[in-house]
């Protein structure tokens, strides 16, 4: 199995798992520097670790991120129209 290294030497398995590259940039950027990481710091190291990658690792990592996010907005868009219709009904009940 490939594997990819983030800059401080943290190796990652291509094995499809998207979470665990999220994960991993999660613990070596943004917990080593102890929330205190910026943009160009997540950016550099998403660039390092996309850039070991061969194009069909790319193409898989990308349909894969297109999918989570995608879920992850239809479910923030989703959780917002039923705190609008809870807001709604507690309204009609008040008034």
């Amino acid at each position: 199995m490939r594997k990819i290294k983030t800059t401080s030497d943290v190796e990652i398995d291509l094995d499809g798992d998207l979470l665990a590259i999220l994960e991993t940039l999660f613990q070596e950027v943004t917990l080593r520097h102890e929330l205190e990481r910026t943009f160009e710091d997540m950016m550099r190291e998403v660039t390092h670790l996309v850039g070991q990658m061969d194009p069909d690792d790319q193409r898989r990592y990308l349909v894969e991120s297109l999918f989570l996010n995608t879920v992850t907005y239809e479910n923030e868009r989703l959780g917002a129209f039923m705190r609008r219709l809870a807001q709604q009904e507690g309204d009609s009940r008040t008034s």
